[in-house]
This record gives structure tokens, sequence and C-alpha cells, in this order.
């Protein structure tokens, strides 16, 4: 069945009906474009809201080594990389369906507007030819009674005595011509009713139906394109739903990441003082007389430590005028169990930096030895100021350290000390074997031709998921490839990796698993 032949008498409802068809589509592509209005504010709320709760500052990333705080930390990042899909699934749905929809439809209202002007023109045509064999019609019926009329006057006149034989056959030759003409008004009316007839057939039969079923024709495709936006208002969603899964899986891995114990364990050696508590208190027996105040006791009385009221308000008060105070060089204004954490802390910071200016100092030499033996590629003179600014902070580093484990030392009493004091002039090697290699120590260690720096990679990582980067400053990766991670994710929801064939560039921190 088609519009054609069905519904041949039914323009105006088919006009309606295409009209309809043409608002419901825009209406769509306002929805979809509501949609991705909803998910882009939801997403930047969501990284509105990560970046609110995340943790700043030098005491919130000491509390980050509990495991409810660091856990807490990643179910920001994981709600950060939801968001990011959530402004992927807005970005996709208008270039998936807006974008295509809108040319669709803009397509469509051309062809219907062309097809409903060629079916008035064909009506308007037919309306001609009608009116034209309606003028040969009244022609024809006015001929004919000017012939009957002639025709009759004639006759008159041949009855009448008084007519002379000249009016006479002058009435029956003009009774004769306008039966004549007559009769060709006749023929004319019957060759434009036949020609009238021969149009009106083709005009109902083959004209109408043809433009009515290319209606019907952009009608089904207009259903059809719109049928497709609707799969893909699902389907756009359901290709980010695995990565989404990733997201809430992390969430609930950090849950399961929180160990209570072990948080405990650490406030105990975070802010263990090392003080024993007070011993008891002596009686004192006044039965026996007050002592003489030239007594040696009393000149020479034995340091106790005072009492310590943990939870009164004089104690708080202490506590954060401690607090106020500039802290000491040698960490002698914290407790000594605290102290000693401190002290250990700035001796592996200074083997850190020591090993670092070494691993400087041996690259630049070997760069002067390279350009004492190849002139052309650089002036050896020109490291010299270089040279001897790293020596001077190997000297000072090794002064810093052999001062703190000086005060180590003091600060363990009677026990052994970890890091024995070392003021000779060159760094040990049983002293660097213990030392942790920062990942930037060997920047200078490896250089090419033109010495340019070589940066390392901090880490490694499995892509999950193909990526196309087809946007500048970002690489495609392929599902299951192993890259290595260059720069890690900012809070953004990217991070930089370089691939086994060189490239190098950005992508989603989300589609990847870092290597344990």
């Amino acid at each position: 069945m088609d519009w054609g032949t069905q519904l041949w008498d039914q323009y105006d409802v088919i006009d309606k009906h295409t009209q309809s068809g043409l608002d419901l589509v825009d209406r769509y592509i306002k929805f979809v474009k509501e949609r991705s209005e909803i998910e882009q504010n939801y997403a930047k709320q969501l990284r509105n809201l990560t970046k609110k709760y995340a943790k700043r500052g030098n005491r919130e990333d000491q509390d980050c080594k509990f495991s409810n705080h660091a856990s807490f930390q990643e179910i920001l990042n994981e709600l950060n990389d939801y968001a990011g899909q959530r402004e992927l699934i807005a970005e996709n749905l208008i270039t998936g369906i807006c974008v295509d929809l809108l040319k669709k439809l803009q397509d469509f209202k051309q062809e219907r507007k062309m097809h409903l002007a060629d079916v008035k023109k064909a009506q308007q045509n037919l309306e001609s030819s009608f009116k034209h064999l309606e003028n040969t019609k009244k022609r024809y019926a006015k001929e004919w009674a000017e012939a009957e009329k002639a025709s009759q006057q004639a006759e008159k006149a041949e009855c009448e005595v008084s007519a002379t034989k000249v009016d006479v056959e002058k009435a029956k030759q003009h009774a004769h011509a306008r039966t004549h003409t007559a009769e060709e008004c006749r023929n004319d009316y019957a060759a434009e009713l036949q020609k009238y007839n021969k149009e009106q057939n083709y005009h109902y039969y083959t004209d109408i139906p043809q433009l009515l079923n290319k209606l019907q024709g952009m009608d089904e495709r207009r259903i059809r394109s719109l049928a497709d936006g609707y799969c893909k208002f699902s389907d756009i969603e359901k290709k980010v739903l695995p990565i989404i899964s990733k997201c809430l899986e992390g969430i609930s891995a950090a849950g399961t990441k929180v160990n209570e114990k072990q948080d405990s364990i650490l406030v105990i050696e975070q802010h263990k003082s090392g003080f024993e508590p007070p011993a008891d208190v002596d009686f004192e027996d006044y039965s026996q007389g007050i002592k003489s105040a030239t007594s040696e006791s009393s000149l020479n009385p034995p340091k106790v430590r005072g009492l310590i009221w943990p939870f009164s308000k004089k104690h708080k008060i202490m506590q954060a005028q401690k607090q106020m105070q500039t802290p000491a060089e040698d960490y002698s204004h914290l407790p000594p169990e605290q102290r000693k954490k401190r002290l250990q802390t700035k001796i592996d910071d200074i083997h850190k930096d020591l090993q670092k200016a070494q691993d400087q100092s041996e690259a630049l030499e070997k760069m002067k030895g390279v350009y004492e033996q190849n002139p052309q590629m650089g002036d050896p003179s020109s490291l010299e100021p270089r040279i001897l600014e790293m020596t001077k902070d190997t000297g000072r580093l090794r002064g810093e350290l052999a001062k703190y484990e000086t005060w180590l030392s003091e600060a363990l009493g009677g026990e052994e000390s970890p890091f024995p004091v070392n003021n000779n002039t060159e760094y040990g090697t049983s002293m660097s074997s213990r030392v942790t290699h920062d990942p930037d120590a060997n920047i200078y260690a490896e250089f090419d031709e033109e010495f340019d720096e070589i940066e390392s990679p901090i880490g490694q990582c499995t892509a999950l998921y193909s990526f196309e980067g087809n946007s500048e400053g970002t690489v495609s990766i392929k599902e299951g490839e192993l890259l290595s991670i260059m720069e890690e994710d900012k809070g953004d929801g990217w991070m930089r990796v370089l691939r086994a064939s060189g490239d190098e560039g950005y992508i989603p921190s989300s589609y990847v698993k870092l290597a344990s």
C-alpha cells in the first residue's frame, strides 16, 4: 500500500502529517541537547566536588598515610574519572545524534517543500486546463444558441409575404454561417474535453501518485533516521559502561583497602612521644617535723619530670604554644621518638640529594671529556661553572649529612645508629648502597650525541581499552598494549605515556591499569 493510490485525495492530511514528523525530529534534537547539557553540568559538579574534597598541604599529605584517608582519595580519583566518562557521553550525544539529525532535518525540509510545490503546480495546471475547457464549452453553447436563433429568423423571413427574395437569401446565409461556426465550436469543445480527460487521467493516476509516493519515501527515511537516533541514545552510554563499571569497582576496591588495625598502629608510630608515664607520688611525712632548709636534699633536689595531664586545658595550651614556636634545626623541640623519626627522614632525603648530585657531577665530567676529545661539539670550559657548583653542593650535602647523623646518634643515646657518623670527604659505598634512588636521580647518567636531557619513565601501565588520539597532543593506543608512564594524572583525568614505537602523548587515565 502506498500514499499515491490510497491517499490521492488527502493532500492536506499528508501535508500536516509530514510537517508533524519534521517537528518531532526537531523536538528530539532539542531533547538530546538538553540531556547533553545535563550530563555536562553533572560532570562539572562532580569535578568541582572532587576538587573541593581533595587533600592539600603537608598536614593532609601526612593524613593520607592512613588507609581510610588514602582510600577516600582513591574514591575521589575514581569519581573524577567517572566525571570524565559523563563528559564523553555528553560530547557523543551532540556529535553522534544532534549533528547528524540536524543535517538530515534540513535535507528533509527542502525535499518536502519541493515535492509539495510539485503537487501544487500539477493541481494548478489541471485547474487551468479545466478553466480552458469551461471557456470552450461556454463559447460552444453561445454559438449554438446564436445558430438556432439565426435559423429561426430565416424560417420566419421565408414565411413572411412582405419579405423579398433577397432578404430571405440573406437570412438563410446568415443562419448557415452561424450553424457552421457552432459546428466548429462543437468540434473545439469535443477536442478540448478529450484533452482535459487525458490530462486528468495522467494527473490522478500517474503524476500525483508519483509525487505522493516520493513524500512517503521521504517520511519513511525520516522515521528510520529518528529510530537510529533513539538507538544511539542508548548505545552511546552502553559504550562507556565498562569504564564506568571499572570506576565503581575501583571505589569498592578502595573501601576494601581500609585497614583499621594498621591505621591505629600508624597513629602510634607517628605520635609516640617516648616519655614514660609519671612515677608514683612519694608520701611526705609531716609528723617528723619540717626538714631544715639547709639540708642536702633541699639544696640539690632531684630532677624529676613534672606530672602530665594530657586532657587538661593547660596541656592543650602548652601544645599549641610549642607548635607556634620556631622548630629547632635538630628537632630538639619534638618528643624523643618523633625527633628520631624526623632526623632519620632528613638523613634519607640528604642521601637522595647527594646521590643525585654525584650522578650529575659524573655526567658533567663525562661531557667535559667528550668535549675535550671533540672540540667541535662544545667548549669544555663552559662546563666548569656547573662542575664547580655541583662540587660545592656535594660538599654542603656531606656536611649536612654528618651534622644530622651526629644529632641522630645523640637522640639514640646508647642505641646503635643505623647510619654511622661519616665525616670523610668521600661518600662511602656502604652508605650509598642504602640510598633509595629517586626516579630523576640518573637524569644525567646517559646522553646522546647532542647531549639532550633524557626523561625517564616513572612507571608502567597496560591499556584496558583502545583509544583513538585524534586531538592535538594525544596518542592512539590499543587494548592490551604495555605503555611507559611519563607524566601522572594531575587531576584532570589525563596522563602522558610513551609507546614502544616511540609515539608519545596524552590518554585518558581510566583507559589503563597501572602495573603492580
